[in-house]
């Protein structure tokens, strides 16, 4: 388990992110047009996740924004961005902004992502909701970069994360 925070009060995390050079979990995700996507369906190309509580909150969908133009220019490279919002929302959001280089994923359904990727808030306000996290792909699903963001309500560090895919 790990420690973060959420404006200055300590949360606690499900487990360990993947470590570096570590093959990434598995995992089933819903789509915004209710199927279902899996690690596979991305093999073969680089994967940047961005990992979140909510679409609806600011400092989360300025990740979602600042993703969508720092990595369109990016070759062979797809941006996940993942919480447990309803695809609805999720497209929602996109739609209003005019996003066109982020997928959108949902773990409402099973709920095993956040577990298996060991963000998964176990307390405090946001409990049950995934934790902020960037975590990238190599092409062939292998960890190249994760970060936890000690503070829910900071952002990541976005050019650490895209600078290990340049």
């Amino acid at each position: 388990m790990s420690q973060i925070t959420f404006k200055g009060e300590k949360v606690t995390t499900y487990g360990d992110l993947p470590a570096k050079d570590e093959r990434a979990p598995h995992f089933e995700l819903v789509k915004s047009d209710l199927s279902t996507a899996t690690l596979n369906d991305f093999k073969g190309k680089r994967v940047v996740m961005n990992i979140f509580p909510s679409i609806d909150t600011g400092v989360c969908a300025t990740s979602v924004r600042n993703f969508n133009q720092r990595a369109s220019d990016l070759k062979n490279t797809v941006v996940l961005c993942i919480s447990r919002d309803l695809p609805f929302a999720q497209q929602r959001f996109v739609n209003d902004e005019g996003l066109e280089n982020v997928i959108n994923l949902s773990d409402f359904k099973e709920r095993n992502f956040g577990k298996d990727y060991g963000l998964e808030m176990l307390d405090g306000p946001l409990e049950g909701l995934l934790s902020r996290v960037v975590i990238v792909l190599d092409e062939n699903g292998n960890v190249i970069h994760s970060q936890q963001v000690p503070d829910i309500a900071e952002e990541p560090d976005y050019l650490a994360a895209l600078k290990t895919l340049l």
